[in-house]
């Protein structure tokens, strides 16, 4: 039987990433659970530490580096038929030391496409996903750069090494967002992107896309996941009530806005970057920063908890687009 709620352990995970955007996983010795298997280096957290303690104590335990920086990217419940595991997972920004088995441990740096190749514990699956989202999640917006206008900027930044889009056109009928969307995820296709539709679940299905965005009006009226796990989900998410049900509905990747002010909502007033990191941190999913964003804002959107940045403007209206895409991938 699954453990109860008070059985729930509480584990501190750490996700370090070198020059090469490669991932550090380690193996587990076989006599623990999960034995044998990757994993994220890490480890419980003790009754009454804190968590940035914690982590900086089991990486320096496991790996022998001292922290130095890192953020938060989500949080997983699992249950297993002998426990529960709450991990909760940062990003590891800053560091010294040379990672190594300091327990003898085997270490891996691998792809964040191949992490799911690996034979890792069912609980890392969710920060498998999450770390395969780039930092870059354009949004479309044809009433403004015109339908054949749109496809030309969409091509340039998926040639760049875009790989994600929102295809958010509400001024469409459903027949002319349908037509549209199989366009654009026939582009998609082209470069390997993934393109996430901003309307009814239904039409996912229909077009051929990767997964649904969930504008708040839908996302608050959902009582389930929309979608099944073979599909991306993503949702727009204004407080903390939007971002709690975005985690209720399994959502992969919440966008938190108006960070700053933005044109396409001039009566909206911002966040601010205070209120975003703290909202950041009420949040099970990994989030992207929306409103008024800019290639720039990339690093302080990270040191705020974020994981990458969502645009429109600051991508189609940049100076070249091919270079504001490739600055935020490096």
């Amino acid at each position: 039987m699954p453990s109860t709620a008070v059985d729930v352990i509480p584990v501190a995970v750490g996700i370090l990433e070198d020059a090469q955007h490669r991932i550090l996983v380690a193996r587990r010795p076989d006599d623990k659970h999960q034995g044998g298997k990757w994993e994220f280096p890490g480890g419980k957290i003790h009754a009454g530490e804190a968590m940035p303690a914690a982590l900086a104590r089991e990486l320096h335990e496991e790996l022998g580096i001292t922290l130095r920086a890192a953020c938060p990217l989500l949080r997983v419940r699992h249950a297993y038929l002998d426990k529960t595991v709450l991990l909760d997972v940062w990003r590891v920004t800053d560091y010294a030391g040379a990672p190594h088995g300091r327990e003898g441990q085997p270490l891996r740096w691998t792809a964040a496409a191949e992490l799911e190749r690996l034979d890792l514990p069912d609980a890392d699956l969710p920060i498998v996903r999450a770390l395969q989202l780039p930092p870059l999640y354009l949004i479309t917006d044809s009433r403004r750069y015109g339908k054949t206008g749109m496809l030309v900027l969409i091509e340039r930044a998926l040639r760049a090494g875009a790989r994600l889009v929102q295809l958010r056109e509400p001024q469409m009928s459903q027949e002319e967002y349908v037509d549209y969307a199989r366009t654009v995820i026939a582009l998609g296709h082209k470069y390997g992107a993934r393109v996430l539709l901003n309307a009814d679940p239904a039409l996912v299905e229909v077009c051929g896309a990767a997964g649904v965005h969930l504008d708040s009006r839908r996302l608050m009226a959902l009582a389930g996941q929309p979608l099944s796990p073979a599909y991306r989900i993503a949702a727009s998410c204004h407080n903390e009530v939007e971002l709690t049900q975005a985690a209720r509905v399994n959502a992969d990747f919440a966008l938190l806005s108006p960070v700053r002010a933005t044109v396409s909502h001039p009566g909206m007033e911002p966040l601010g970057w205070e209120q975003f990191a703290r909202l950041r941190m009420c949040s099970d999913v990994p989030v992207y920063a929306l409103g008024g964003m800019q290639p720039e804002h990339l690093s302080e959107a990270r040191r705020r908890g974020a994981h990458g940045l969502a645009m429109i403007g600051g991508i189609w209206e940049a100076p070249s687009i091919e270079e504001a895409v490739e600055k935020m991938l490096r």
